[in-house]
């Protein structure tokens, strides 16, 4: 699988993980030179607190485009150190 935006790959795995029709990408398939911390958190009742990343492709910036858990609730202990894409971000076999 690929995560595509504003032309560029920015992560490719073929061990995505999908919950809730979201692919995760393991953390070493994403392109951390794309990655941009925010300060961006929400909660899901049985995955836990997400954390979010802007998208700084090509100089141009796709905010809270790609979300993870850093310490999922057990529940979703399999996407630790995974990375889900929403917002224009291209999902492609």
């Amino acid at each position: 699988m690929k995560a595509i935006w504003n032309g560029e790959v920015i992560a490719e795995s073929d061990d995505t993980i999908v919950v809730e029709n979201n692919h995760y990408f393991p953390i070493e398939s994403v392109k951390s030179e794309y990655l941009e911390t925010t300060g961006t958190h929400t909660t899901c009742p049985w995955k836990g607190l997400a954390s979010y990343y802007t998208l700084n492709v090509n100089g141009q910036k796709n905010e809270d485009a790609a979300w993870y858990y850093p310490q999922p609730k057990d529940a979703a202990a399999n996407i630790t150190n995974y990375v889900a894409f929403w917002k224009g971000v291209k999902i492609t076999s």
